[in-house]
């Protein structure tokens, strides 16, 4: 199956992005910057999919990305209602604007629906974090990506390994660019701003600790996980510090189980871009679930100690300071890192490819041929 054909593009039209969650903001502000800077004409849509300023307006603020010319508020629900709002929110936008292309970013509902809906009318989609793939579809964000990608007329892969993927799954060859990682592009924007010094004073930070974030289901959703989760990170706070902003999703779920117990355990509210990433600089480790983070920490050179069976991005385990483990593992790969394995097991090589801090630029001029 190759990419869905869709309207010829008139020149001078306006293209829209679609942003929903924190990651998206990430990867959208060097497109929208590209874009900008050949003049061409475009348009935010913010699906409103993360709500609160913590989680969705921060981001706007620190990234340098335009007000949203549309929020559309859907808020939370689950898979089925939020989508559903998406569907019909976003068919009205884009009937009412007519884009000449719809860009979507990463593999969140926001990205699915907006796939869907333009697809379905004629209007062009690029696909930003195009061919990742875990290969487990119990995940929603694996379902969510594969549909986009059979969806889009512009697939833009960050890694290599994406473009075989999106090629044995019948994608046409001349609607896949490799154009690296515009998520590292933002961080590499805005590396001195990171200071980690500053953030230890406004935190009260201890000078050591490691940094955590969890939120996917699989880590949250179940009590008997959590506290297994729990157990452990209590097992490394008696080490070294734990420093855990809590998204919201697993906050319940953690105070529960009683993470925030031990002494050395320090729980945050979920932080901006610049504050976290600050976080992550100035960790020893991080332990995490997130896709970004496992990118992030590979161009950081800060070992990351990922609690997942697989990784949409394998590459930063090839090419990063990435490893997966199992909650029982963390305690003692902790230790070794406080020892002096400065990765725990994990290998640094090579920076990937094209992650330069030039994928916004490439992807523009890309859609620049496409617009005319």
């Amino acid at each position: 199956m190759s990419s869905a054909p869709n309207s010829t593009v008139e020149p001078g039209a306006e293209v829209v992005h679609i942003v929903g969650a924190r990651p998206n903001f990430v990867k959208a502000a060097p497109v929208v910057a590209a874009l900008e800077s050949r003049g061409i004409r475009q348009a935010v849509v913010h699906t409103g999919q993360h709500y609160d300023d913590r989680m969705s307006a921060v981001f706007f603020r620190e990234l340098g990305l335009p007000r949203p010319d549309v929020d559309l508020g859907v808020g939370s629900g689950s898979h089925a209602a939020q989508t559903a709002a998406l569907l019909v929110g976003l068919e009205q936008e884009f009937t009412n604007r007519s884009p000449a292309f719809v860009i979507v970013y990463g593999d969140v509902n926001s990205t699915l629906a907006a796939a869907l809906v333009a697809a379905k009318l004629h209007i062009p989609v690029a696909h930003v974090e195009a061919g990742l793939r875990s290969f487990d579809w119990s995940m929603p964000e694996e379902v969510n990506r594969r549909v986009t990608d059979q969806l889009s007329d512009l697939c833009f892969a960050t890694s290599p390994e994406a473009v075989a993927h999106l090629a044995n799954e019948g994608i046409a060859p001349e609607s896949v660019h490799l154009v690296g990682n515009p998520m590292i592009d933002t961080l590499l924007a805005n590396l001195d701003r990171f200071d980690v010094a500053a953030l230890r004073g406004t935190r009260d930070l201890p000078d050591t600790y490691v940094a955590a974030t969890l939120h996917r289901p699989a880590n949250v959703d179940d009590p008997a996980t959590v506290a297994r989760l729990v157990a452990r990170l209590h097992e490394v706070a008696d080490s070294v510090d734990v420093v855990m902003p809590v998204h919201p999703r697993g906050r319940a779920a953690f105070e529960a189980a009683g993470l925030g117990d031990h002494p050395r355990v320090h729980l945050l509210e979920p932080l901006g871009y610049v504050e976290f990433v600050t976080l992550v600089r100035g960790s020893t480790a991080v332990v995490t679930d997130s896709g970004g983070v496992q990118e992030e920490t590979t161009i950081l050179g800060v070992p990351c100690l990922t609690l997942r069976p697989n990784t949409e991005r394998p590459i930063t385990i090839t090419h990063g300071t990435n490893r997966l483990v199992v909650e029982s593992e963390l305690p003692g790969l902790v230790a070794k890192i406080l020892a002096g394995d400065a990765r725990g097991g994990t290998t640094l090589a090579e920076v990937p490819p094209l992650w330069d801090g030039r994928a916004g630029e490439r992807i523009a001029a890309v859609l620049a041929g496409e617009l005319g």
